[in-house]
């Protein structure tokens, strides 16, 4: 029996939209007690924060095929040092996860290596080829807790639309990618002055907004639980809106990059900067930022992408999308608490308690009897980042040699230190 109090903790309960000191006692990976009397090992916070612990959705593991890039034990690192204590999975590996078989493998190789959780995802589709669904109920008794084919995009709507009635059939919750296909193809940057300044080839925020009307008119027809995994212009949030007033089933999220970074950022063709979808205008970082505050989108992710030195030392137009996230995603989150743009209660929310809600996963809250799946961490705290310091296998972080605030401390899983 192993019991552990923090004490002098700036306790950040996301349920209860409170940031107040006190103390926390945890038993056997358990919260038994808030503000009780210390017991056990005495941990003295000193004042610094202490959360639930991040849950991170989308995050791209390259196991199996890509292993080059991320393994289950350099991400689950990096997971640590970030305060992530809980990763959900995509499918888009080599193979694609779309077989129990290939589920387990995923599985058993999370269970052996990482220090944090892991839940992974399934294909959507048979190789996430957006023809054939796959076998969702074997698939969800082995373990996926979403289905997704990722940044493919099913163009079919018969076969979107069987896939979203079958999923509806047997409770399964849909990821998917808003985007019209025929207008992202081929596309680097989002359209504008900055774009035709630069000659890169660009696509217009509305083929977000085309994306996500079809997909809402889908989940209306079907009554299917819907997450779009990664919105980032302010014209898709209106269709957001009013099927959330409608009383559709629908959640939606956002890359902790849009929030923090614009199109600007990519200055002279820098492609630790190019994403899926582009950095957005300001108004439109802008609009991200006050969705999250207002609880318009649910939840924050870090969308972690890693991609080795080659695919990205390229001309931007053929550099390779994607950015790593697991270790900045709390420090980059801080910029929205410095900029006064919403408190550290309402960010967890969408960080932490909003994904384990969503996606049926424990933790996410400081309350009794609930995981002790925590983070300890100095929002204040000044640094550098050095991109070769991250613990991933890939370094690709468009915040290499930013000035960043934001420190943790620690991070405990069932009540088990894994960094710090």
């Amino acid at each position: 029996m192993t019991i552990r109090t923090f004490i002098n903790a700036r306790l950040i309960d996301p349920e209860a939209g409170t940031d107040a000191m006190g103390s926390l006692t945890i038993e056997d990976g358990a919260i038994i007690a808030r503000d009780g009397r210390p017991a056990g090992e005495v941990i003295d916070c000193n004042g610094k924060c202490l959360a639930p612990g991040i849950i991170d959705i989308g995050v791209k593991i390259g196991e199996p095929g890509e292993r080059h890039k991320e393994g289950f034990r350099t991400a689950g690192r990096a997971a640590a040092a970030g305060g992530v204590t809980t990763m959900v999975t995509r499918p888009d590996t080599t193979p694609a996860i779309d077989t129990p078989e290939t589920l387990d493998f995923v599985k058993r190789r999370a269970r052996e290596r990482a220090p944090v959780r892991v839940h992974p995802m399934a294909a959507l589709t048979k190789g996430r080829e957006g023809r054939e669904m796959v076998e969702m109920g074997f698939l969800m008794d082995a373990g996926a807790v979403a289905f997704t084919d990722c940044d493919h995009v099913i163009g079919d709507n018969k076969v979107f639309s069987r896939a979203m009635t079958y999923a509806r059939s047997v409770g399964a919750l849909i990821m998917a990618h808003p985007q019209d296909p025929s207008l992202t193809s081929g596309s680097a940057v989002t359209s504008g002055k900055f774009a035709s300044l630069r000659g890169l080839p660009a696509v217009s925020p509305m083929a977000e907004r085309l994306g996500l009307e079809r997909d809402m008119a889908l989940v209306e027809m079907t009554g299917v639980r819907y997450h779009a995994d990664n919105l980032s212009t302010a014209a898709a949030l209106p269709a957001l809106e009013r099927a959330k007033a409608a009383g559709l089933d629908v959640t939606a999220g956002v890359n902790i990059h849009h929030l923090t970074l614009n199109e600007l950022d990519v200055g002279d063709y820098r492609t630790f900067f190019k994403l899926k979808p582009p950095l957005r205008s300001e108004d439109d970082r802008k609009a991200m930022v006050e969705a999250v505050a207002s609880g318009l989108i649910d939840i924050v992710c870090s969308m972690h992408t890693p991609q080795d030195e080659e695919s990205k030392r390229l001309p931007f137009e053929e550099a390779a999308s994607g950015a790593v996230g697991l270790q900045t995603i709390l420090p980059a989150a801080m910029r929205l608490i410095h900029d006064g743009s919403m408190d550290l209660p309402t960010l967890w929310r969408a960080l932490s308690t909003n994904p384990a809600k969503r996606f049926g996963l424990p933790g996410g809250t400081l309350a009794e009897g609930r995981r002790a799946d925590l983070v300890l961490f100095d929002p204040d705290a000044p640094f550098v980042l050095n991109r070769f310091t991250l613990e991933s296998k890939s370094k690709n972080t468009p915040f290499d040699e930013a000035r960043m605030q934001g420190n943790v401390l620690g991070t405990w899983v069932g009540g088990q230190r894994v960094f710090g």
